[in-house]
């Protein structure tokens, strides 16, 4: 059991790093997190690199090319485990091939603030509340060429944060669907002097949908829309070897705060004029409304660099950077990671180490993810 202030939780889950008035927010937060050890490994990264039984998360279009008929994955995240023990990210997926163009997968990720208890009064015996996220969804991807993929996806999310008042009323949920669209390249093998390579390219428009509104009449919240897109390139130096370089960026689909009167503060009546913008409006307008103009546009866009070596299928090594402008977050940091695999199961595991002056909520966590791929092989060359 833990004693820990629900604000004191938010204020981490919601943007640790906030440290100006224009660093975007938003709610059911916990979506934007890696949920699985090998994407953390390689610097919170997916949605170019090669399949695997988590890219539903990262991009879904992915799955027409997975090399096995089946495939589950499930993952563990610990968060802020450096303050509390039992907050932490689970996340479980199913994909299955239709045949050698077509897939269909389904994934749910689901975020636990772990026990709080509330009190009234000093000698009060105290409640228990056990505010929970979750979000579950499915998607279909189709090859339209050999070498390029498309995938639809929908989520259901459910965020219930709300603490029960005076210890009798139940707490409320809050609850939006969003839609994902999504699109994958993978080129053939092609041969070069020395080496043999294929080129990979993917993005991803996920958390599409309406706001999420806590109470009835209240603040409406904007998702986490995001505009994710990356390549990259795998070496194939023998049979035995090879190592994948990928980048990608991304871009959260939402208005940046800003002082719509000009008084020189952004106050309740500036937030109130922003929880006016539809979602919709929002995810256009995102492109072109930040205050400081072009500058501040480029500096809302993320960016990471992964690698991963492959010794026979079996070991794998991973490492990246991840990078966040400091006036919208500041998330700086390097991870890194290894995998094993044996026969149809692999495991595993990631660890990351801030380079930001802002603490991460992820610092000294361990990782884990366990996959198993099931079935008859495809090949898609």
């Amino acid at each position: 059991m833990k004693k820990l202030s629900l604000l004191i939780v938010l204020t981490f889950a919601l943007k640790l790093s906030a440290q100006e008035d224009r660093v975007i927010t938003t709610a059911v937060p916990f979506l934007t997190i890696a949920a699985d050890a090998r994407s953390a490994g390689m610097g919170d990264m997916g949605v170019a690199t090669s399949t695997d039984a988590f890219s539903q998360q990262w991009n879904p279009a992915k799955f027409a090319f997975a090399e096995r008929k089946m495939g589950i994955g499930v993952s563990y995240t610990p968060y802020l485990e450096s303050i509390i023990t039992d907050i932490s990210l689970l996340n479980a997926s199913f994909y299955n091939k239709l045949d050698d163009q077509s897939a269909f997968a389904i994934g749910l990720r689901y975020f636990t603030l772990g026990e709080i208890e509330l009190r009234q009064f000093a000698n009060d015996p105290g409640t228990l509340a056990k505010p929970n996220e979750f979000a579950l969804d499915g998607s279909y991807s189709l090859k339209l060429s050999p070498s390029f993929s498309m995938a639809v996806g929908g989520r259901y999310i459910r965020s219930n944060l709300k603490l029960p008042q005076n210890g009798t009323e139940d707490s409320q949920a809050a609850s939006s669907f969003a839609v994902d669209v999504a699109g994958y390249y993978r080129s053939k093998e092609i041969a070069y002097d020395k080496f043999s390579g294929r080129w990979r390219a993917g993005f991803n428009l996920s958390n599409l949908g309406g706001k999420i509104v806590y109470d009835e009449g209240g603040q409406e919240n904007f998702l986490p829309a995001n505009l994710g897109f990356g390549a990259g390139f795998d070496f194939i130096l023998d049979q035995d070897n090879v190592i994948g370089l990928t980048a990608e960026f991304n871009k959260l689909l939402v208005p940046t705060p800003k002082d719509f009167d000009e008084d020189g503060d952004i106050d309740s009546d500036d937030n109130d004029e922003y929880q006016q913008i539809g979602f919709f409006n929002g995810i256009f307008n995102s492109f072109g409304d930040a205050p400081d103009g072009f500058g501040e546009e480029l500096k809302e866009f993320t960016w990471a660099l992964g690698a991963e070596y492959t010794y026979q299928d079996a070991f794998m090594v991973r490492t990246g950077y991840f990078n966040e402008s400091e006036d919208k977050g500041s998330r700086k940091f390097f991870t890194m990671g290894a995998g094993f695999k044996f026969k149809s199961a692999q495991i595993d595991l990631s660890y990351l180490f801030s380079t930001s002056q802002v603490k991460n909520p992820l610092e000294n966590a361990l990782r884990f993810s366990l996959t198993f791929s099931l079935g008859e092989e495809f090949i898609n060359d």
